[in-house]
């Protein structure tokens, strides 16, 4: 009988976000996003290997917030927007400008204190090689605090008009973790008259 297992096998990873509004059903953003390939290669070996420190499982490396920030984009006088290009090169990548993150772990009552807006699941298909992990993360009107009322902004830099985001893992202090993936947009203004919910799915096929 021949082997049906390959002695070498390719994981990729492909994903996607959508940055819309679930009540009024406005889509901002829908665009593919940058994978970091070397942080997101140990994430996923940590994963596998159910790592341990001192004899406890750990969720070190796994993925834990979503960062928000506002320096992916330069807008000129006319309104031209030019996109920069993500950072997924070295290991201490980071967004350009962090301006805002939620930590997504539904797990963690402490630091996410609303579990059922800001959450991951896995979703896989009987059958096929590949399976999503979709991160939802959801800022609801009255956040982040300090957010204009209107989003009819001018400053197309100022604190929370985003144009980049990216997952992070988790480490011993919040928001310190490793960039495992990143993305820039066109610019999205949060403010207190519309809820965003963004959710960001990674395909991780094997093949």
């Amino acid at each position: 009988m021949a082997n049906s297992f390959k002695d070498e096998s390719i994981v990729g990873v492909d994903g996607y976000i959508k940055i819309w509004d679930p009540n009024s059903g406005d889509i901002f953003v829908n665009k593919h996003n940058a994978v970091h390939p070397e942080n997101f290669s140990t994430a996923i070996a940590s994963a596998l290997a159910s790592l341990l420190i001192s004899g406890t499982a750990t969720t070190a490396n796994t993925i834990y917030e979503m960062h928000f920030g506002n320096g992916g984009t330069t807008v000129s006088g006319a309104g031209v927007v030019t996109y920069k290009s993500p950072n997924v090169n070295v290991t201490t990548d980071d967004l350009y400008n962090k301006t805002y993150y939620k930590v997504i772990d539904a797990n963690d009552t402490v630091n996410n204190l609303d579990p059922a807006n800001n959450f991951m699941l896995v979703s896989h298909t009987a059958g096929t090689t590949f399976t999503d992990v979709i991160s939802t993360c959801t800022l609801d009107y009255a956040e982040p605090a300090g957010q204009d009322v209107l989003d009819n902004s001018t400053d197309m830099e100022a604190t929370f008009i985003f144009d980049e985001l990216g997952l992070k893992s988790k480490a011993a202090t919040l928001g310190a973790g490793l960039l495992l993936t990143h993305v820039t947009f066109h610019p999205v203004q949060k403010s207190a008259n519309r809820l965003i919910q963004v959710v960001y799915t990674l395909r991780i096929r094997v093949g």
